[in-house]
């Protein structure tokens, strides 16, 4: 009895310091940003219509200001990812020099499809195409005709490609640079250290860093979690007749809550990286199906045509504004977009790095620019052009729909499908596992973030990250809706937008003084 109560003792003790130091690796990076997301919560819960006038004034101050450093950034990101993937920095291992990559390709994909797209693929791969159908991205282009619909593809070819993933490929690259090529921690704070003189200011700078990154990457998970939770919703509206309303999205906040909290106990290798592998299969299986039982040859031409007007519009819509005409439009749908990458790209770009250990930056940056945009090209060929199709030779109505209600969009397609019922039921369960597996992998990632970039944060912080998001998407989608969620995305990526191209300096500068040392015998 004596051996067994020491033992148990032991046992405690062990759990008790560990938990104890995991308390003290907090710091003020982990209170401050905590903070502020607490006041946002209570500010938009007790007045909601006042948390709705900021969001809207922020939002209109916001792209009319500064969107045209939105559209320079990321045309700058990509330009500076190629470079690098064809220059001789392209070997440089994340790494030693001598390691090879953790996971299997496959397993690879499947996490950075989950993380980085995910639920908002699913959301706008009906309901970005037909709302471009409705509303042409050209004043000049007759909407809901041919030349409308082809429009509305390269558009949408556009906004999932290449650029949308040079955001996350920019900030998973660096901080894998730095945490396994240099063992260094996995903050945003330390890429920009050589650019910070030691010094009594040091220390609160970074820590001003981190804490931008961290409320940029709430704000971009919550919106991604406030598009899901509004989707589940207009399908559980459209399949079986629940309300679409704020009790039901509050219910299902609590539910995705729940179970992004059980699942961010097992850790990423176990939890995150099985539902990533089912996400991927579950959404290739669904994809194929539509594929087969919709207008399959329309697909591979629309997809085929979509790929060749995207690649001839590049650099023109990549650089569009509208100063002389007034339009709105770029500052609703691109702006909005490359916003919500760059908020949402400190975790997504966090969670590439942990993933892709031992690849070298040619690797990583082939695998990241283009396996996962074109599989997200193809899904919206095969969802938006099956829609498109439908409309434009079947005489359905599925954009009006859309313009209706966005969120219906995916489930109006597959009521005009066979099986209609088990394909949106499918689906309600593939976006709520895409949900949990981004908020379970969020919460692991911010976790990190605010304790001096452990790679085991304690428990109860992960918890307090967990409910502080599941709390922001709901104050947003109470306040102001879909318009809140994009506000959200578009104000907090600002000041992150700087902070990329520091980064980027840094890289590059490092990379410069590196290569020569390691290849120059070889």
């Amino acid at each position: 009895m004596k051996s067994f109560t020491l033992h148990n003792y032991r046992i405690w003790k062990g759990v008790a310091m560990k938990n104890f130091k995991g308390f003290q690796s907090l710091n003020r990076v982990f209170f401050i940003s905590a903070i502020v997301i607490g006041v946002l919560v209570l500010i938009g819960a007790v007045s909601p219509s006042l948390f709705a006038a900021g969001a809207n004034a922020a939002f209109s101050f916001t792209t009319q200001s500064f969107g045209w450093l939105y559209l320079l950034a990321v045309f700058f990101f990509v330009l500076f990812l190629l470079f690098l993937a064809v220059s001789r920095y392209g070997r440089v291992r994340l790494g030693g020099d001598d390691e090879r990559p953790e996971y299997s390709f496959f397993t690879w994909i499947g996490m950075l499809f989950s993380a980085g797209f995910g639920v908002g693929l699913v959301f706008w791969g009906v309901a970005e195409p037909m709302s471009h159908f409705f509303t042409s991205p050209y004043g000049s282009t007759e909407p809901l005709t041919e030349e409308g619909a082809r429009l509305a593809m390269g558009y949408s070819f556009f906004h999932w490609g290449v650029s949308q993933w040079s955001v996350f490929a920019v900030v998973g690259l660096i901080i894998a640079y730095f945490q396994f090529r240099k063992k260094e921690n996995g903050l945003i704070s330390t890429s920009l250290s050589p650019l910070i003189k030691e010094g009594p200011l040091k220390k609160p700078v970074n820590q001003t860093i981190d804490i931008l990154a961290v409320i940029a990457t709430v704000m971009g998970v919550a919106t991604s979690l406030g598009l899901g939770i509004l989707q589940i919703n207009g399908g559980l509206n459209s399949v079986f007749g629940i309300p679409n309303n704020a009790m039901i999205q509050l219910i299902i906040i609590a539910v995705l809550t729940v179970l992004f909290l059980t699942s961010t106990t097992t850790g990423i290798n176990k939890g995150i990286k099985w539902l990533s592998n089912i996400n991927l299969g579950t959404a290739l299986i669904l994809m194929l199906f539509v594929f087969i039982a919709g207008p399959t040859v329309f697909i591979l031409e629309t997809f085929t045509l979509g790929l060749g007007d995207y690649i001839t519009n590049f650099v023109r819509y990549s650089l569009r504004l509208q100063p002389y005409n007034g339009g709105e439009w770029v500052q609703e749908w691109t702006i909005f977009y490359w916003a919500w990458a760059i908020a949402w790209s400190p975790f997504v770009g966090a969670f590439v790095a942990r993933v892709s250990r031992g690849r070298t930056i040619r690797e990583f940056i082939v695998g990241v620019l283009i396996v996962p945009p074109v599989i997200a090209l193809f899904w919206i060929a095969v969802f938006g052009g099956t829609a498109l199709h439908m409309d434009l030779f079947n005489g359905t109505s599925i954009a009006d729909a859309v313009n209706n209600d966005v969120t219906s969009a995916l489930f109006v397609t597959f009521e005009q499908m066979p099986f209609s019922l088990i394909l949106s039921t499918l689906s309600i369960l593939l976006i709520l596992t895409f949900l949990v597996t981004s908020a379970d992998s969020a919460t692991y990632i911010i976790s990190s973030m605010t304790t001096s970039g452990s790679l085991n944060p304690p428990l109860f912080v992960r918890i307090v990250w967990g409910l502080l998001m599941a709390g922001i998407a709901a104050v947003l989608l109470l306040a102001s809706g879909l318009e809140g969620l994009q506000t959200a995305s578009l104000v907090s990526a600002l000041p992150f937008t700087i902070i990329l191209i520091l980064m980027i300096y840094t890289l590059f500068k490092l990379l410069r003084k590196e290569f020569p040392r390691k290849t120059r015998n070889k």
